[in-house]
């Protein structure tokens, strides 16, 4: 049952993630079309809220769906059947990929 949650909450992710991307993506060619320079985008994106919302819920995402993966890979490849192992493995991941993404967010856009 849990393995079921686990992949209806990375697909759940991946939904969430997929706007999101599309939504960076078409704003970066914009910018970069306009003459925009990363650095520019940078500056203009600092201190707002809406930002650090959108790519908040980005790295929220980004760090459940990557979390999730590497348990199926890890218990695919070395045909581990620890749920213990497992579930602390995911967990642990899932937390440094938000730690690190949060920081990042933190000094890029409300620094």
């Amino acid at each position: 049952m849990l393995d079921l949650r686990l992949y209806m909450l990375q697909r759940l992710s991946a939904l969430v993630m997929a706007p999101l991307v599309l939504g960076h993506l078409a704003l970066m060619v914009y910018a970069v079309q306009g003459g925009i320079s990363a650095g520019e985008i940078l500056a203009r994106t600092q201190g707002s809220l809406g930002w650090a919302l959108y790519y908040g819920l980005f790295l929220v995402a980004a760090a459940i769906h990557a979390a999730i993966g590497l348990r199926v890979i890890l218990a695919e490849t070395l045909a581990l059947r620890s749920r213990a192992f497992l579930d602390l493995f995911t967990l642990a991941v899932g937390a440094v990929f938000l730690i690190l993404g949060l920081r990042a967010l933190h000094a890029v856009t409300l620094a």
